[in-house]
């Protein structure tokens, strides 16, 4: 059996390369070591260690897709500013780490002259996360990049100022498989099918799908296997149907996708973070809203709207979800003036155990 020394000696390409190798010489020498950190303006924040070492970084948008040619440049600022040392957070955003403070002003100008903007430390709106929508998914009920451009470029200031009671991430999921954070974002974008799938030609079925893998693949057993015309194939039983696409995934032969009908519910209220309160969950605010690209009216107008009240209505620092939950829900509605319907209430079998079960209702 080989030793330990001889495993850690070992050269293999099976799995990514140890994280140690890419950590910037200040933050490997002060690992475990930091003191504090501060946010000096927006965009900009510089960490502390123990020992008084310190590190800045720069926070940049990025596109979310994009070309060899914006990677080259981000990679070419980072030589120039920052020894090569850069990231890319888990919303997307672009920091350059930097050892040297008198670096962050030239940067800056330079990420300026090339139209990207600074901001996303704090109070403010990060970079949103988001999936591949109609460029690459194949069950995708609405764009991703594309609605996402058109969200930020409403929401911009919000991202270089830091003017928000609290951080406010979002997210953008192109279908309930929910590729994206949308479960626990402060507002998530949700791209939804409103119409089980069809069944192009059991033929075509038989030829090209599983047929065994196609109903497993259903978390609802709405997906059946049947006979027709003495062979075998499968059913759907729509009124199980909760049009999330699996099938289509393992069976092309079984399209979900609609664009007549296909839209966009937006949801609110998640979080992540511990502080202050629970993480939380996203609850349902606007159950569906039209694709209308390539600008979605419809979809930047709410979520400006809900940003717009949670800014003139939050504490300081209180996330949107704790702000909804302290003044109600019902109140919630009423501010934003989003219609209540029956959508809004919960009917998962399980949901009766997280029902109020008193007549307490605070309006």
């Amino acid at each position: 059996m080989a030793t330990k020394e001889e495993i850690k000696a070992r050269k293999t390409d099976i799995g990514p390369p140890h994280y140690e190798r890419f950590l910037h010489p200040i933050i490997k020498e002060n690992y475990g070591k930091w003191k504090y950190h501060e946010i000096l303006k927006p965009g900009v924040m510089v960490h502390v260690s123990e020992d008084e070492a310190k590190i800045w970084t720069v926070r940049a948008a990025s596109p979310r897709l994009i070309s060899t040619d914006f990677i080259r440049m981000i990679c070419e600022l980072a030589d120039k500013y920052c020894d090569g040392y850069l990231r890319f957070t888990s919303r997307n955003n672009i920091e350059f780490l930097l050892a040297d403070e008198a670096n962050i002003d030239p940067l800056i100008a330079d990420l300026g002259a090339a139209d990207i903007p600074v901001g996303g430390i704090g109070k403010s709106i990060s970079n949103i996360v988001h999936t591949q929508g109609w460029v690459h998914c194949h069950s995708a009920a609405t764009d991703a990049s594309g609605l996402v451009k058109a969200v930020m470029d409403e929401l911009i200031d919000h991202f270089t100022k830091m003017d928000m009671p609290a951080k406010l991430r979002i997210a953008l999921a192109c279908c309930i498989n929910m590729c994206g954070a949308v479960h626990c974002s402060d507002i998530a974008i949700l791209g939804l099918h409103r119409t089980p799938p069809k069944i192009e030609s059991h033929d075509r079925l038989r030829n090209i799908c599983e047929i065994p893998s196609t109903v497993a693949s259903c978390p609802n057993a709405a997906i059946r296997p049947a006979f027709i015309d003495g062979k075998k194939t499968v059913e759907v039983d729509e009124d199980r149907c909760m049009y999330c696409g699996n099938c289509f995934t393992v069976c092309p032969a079984m399209p979900i996708a609609d664009p007549l009908n296909d839209g966009v519910s937006i949801w609110v209220g998640g979080k992540v973070s511990n502080a202050r309160s629970a993480p939380k969950f996203t609850k349902l605010a606007i159950p569906y809203l039209p694709n209308n690209p390539p600008r979605w009216p419809e979809v930047t107008d709410a979520i400006k709207n809900i940003v717009g009240i949670y800014i003139k209505g939050a504490r300081n620092y209180e996330r949107l979800g704790e702000w909804a939950e302290r003044i109600g829900w019902p109140k919630f509605f009423d501010l934003t003036g989003i219609k209540f319907t029956k959508y809004h209430i919960d009917d998962f079998k399980y949901a009766g155990t997280t029902y109020r079960r008193t007549t307490q209702i605070r309006g």
